[in-house]
């Protein structure tokens, strides 16, 4: 387990065990000439980000790759309580009122996740952001009329190749892209009152994958009353704590990847889908709910309120073939949320902003700008040569994802991702080298 500090009563508890006063005792048999007797020349106090740095093995000077995936400081909280043996080994609760703990912690991952998106309820997790879309798009199809996907082009390339991967089988069922402004990076507003229609599923980002914030309120305007069901995609977590909470434009789904929410970026995984949704669509949602509710004495307890899962027995009538959830990402999710709180949740967002547009100067300074015009939160696109980019892959820099493969007509397009991990010194090192 991590290290945690003691507190001055369980050292006073730990001294008396053992038979002495003070810690400075349990060196008496070291004979005095030999003692250090002078208090150690160390930093601090430091916060656990600098001590982490102080002694992490860094691969990198300096990382703004995003995209989906973003690196943000976890507190020591999150590694130490997930870490307990109860947590590590818990899975899938087959005779699920006898495990109370497991279904706590979905409920009030479940919880949090509703209150953050503005959302009726949230299921127990998914795989990742991908199949959660993938998913609300089965889930609009399973009602009536609906023969059309329309997709942002705006949104993730993988998440809408997932998309596409689902619903190849079905053959009356068309996916359709709705195109961006060049100049904005926005949706096509235009296209998209030219696409949708009563027969439409429709599916926005949130910011989108250039890290642009798409006009909500035109497209609520326009989706709203005209598709027959219609959600909004969310890869940066960290935006629920900042933005208004997407529910507000009565969309039939709130889906995303929840990673950012004490759930380190590793090598790009395990990620954490949530799936938030309307009480009239919850029949027709995947995975489960977690409720609570009272024993027959009379006590707190939790249940499994609704699972729609093929593992329960359902087969053919089944929403979905995911059978499982990401049992233990939720629950570091939930930790993290509950150790940052509405105030630490703004605060971080606030700082990668503000980070995102501090690199912004300094790159603008040496004539470098945004590719988009559009507003950001803490990504943006700028035209990185190649061969620069190798320059700086030689420093051991990742000056952020090259996109260009995805989206031809943004040249030597490079996605850069700023958030609190990243230093006022990083941000310099990678502007000076540009």
């Amino acid at each position: 387990m991590s290290y945690i500090a003691i507190n001055e009563q369980d050292l006073q508890k730990m001294l008396k065990s053992i038979g002495i006063a003070f810690p400075q005792e349990v060196f008496s048999s070291i004979p005095e000439e030999l003692r250090y007797d002078t208090l150690l020349p160390i930093d601090g106090p430091l916060d656990e980000e600098s001590l982490r740095r102080r002694f992490a093995f860094t691969p990198s000077k300096a990382v703004f790759a995003g995209g989906g995936i973003y690196r943000h400081h976890i507190p020591a909280v999150v590694d130490s309580l997930s870490s307990r043996q109860e947590f590590v080994t818990a899975y899938t609760p087959y005779q699920p009122e006898v495990s109370q703990g497991t279904l706590q912690s979905i409920f009030e991952y479940q919880s949090m996740m509703a209150d953050l998106t503005g959302m009726d309820v949230s299921n127990a997790s998914m795989y990742d952001g991908a199949t959660s879309l993938a998913e609300a798009a089965l889930m609009a199809l399973r009602g009536k009329g609906i023969r059309r996907v329309l997709v942002a082009r705006s949104m993730q390339p993988s998440y809408r190749r997932v998309l596409k991967t689902y619903l190849a089988s079905i053959s009356d069922v068309k996916v359709e892209e709705i195109p961006f402004e060049p100049s904005t990076g926005q949706i096509d507003l235009t296209a998209l009152e030219g696409a949708i229609a009563a027969d439409c599923a429709f599916f926005i980002q949130n910011p989108n994958y250039f890290g642009v914030i798409e006009p909500m309120q035109r497209v609520a305007g326009i989706a709203s009353p005209r598709a027959g069901f219609w959600g909004i995609t969310v890869t940066e977590a960290l935006t629920l704590g900042l933005f208004d909470a997407p529910g507000i434009y009565r969309p039939d789904v709130v889906i995303g990847e929840a990673q950012s929410f004490g759930n380190p970026a590793n090598a790009g995984g395990p990620l954490l889908g949530f799936f938030c949704t309307r009480k009239e669509h919850v029949r027709r949602m995947p995975g489960r709910i977690v409720g609570l509710t009272k024993d027959s004495e009379g006590r707190q307890a939790f249940c499994l309120t609704l699972a729609t899962r093929e593992q329960h027995i359902r087969r053919e009538k089944a929403t979905s073939n995911i059978c499982t959830n990401e049992g233990l990402c939720a629950l570091r999710a939930a930790i993290h949320l509950s150790a940052m709180g509405p105030e630490g949740l703004r605060e971080a967002a606030l700082q990668c902003a503000a980070g995102a547009r501090h690199l912004m100067a300094l790159l603008a300074a040496k004539g470098i700008r945004s590719l988009l015009s559009g507003p950001v939160f803490h990504e943006f696109v700028v035209p990185i040569e190649e061969a620069k980019r190798a320059a700086l892959d030689a420093e051991r820099i990742v000056p952020g994802i090259p996109i260009t493969g995805d989206y031809p007509e943004l040249e030597n397009a490079v996605l850069v991702t700023v958030t609190e991990m990243n230093t006022m010194e990083e941000c310099r090192c990678l502007a000076e080298r540009m």
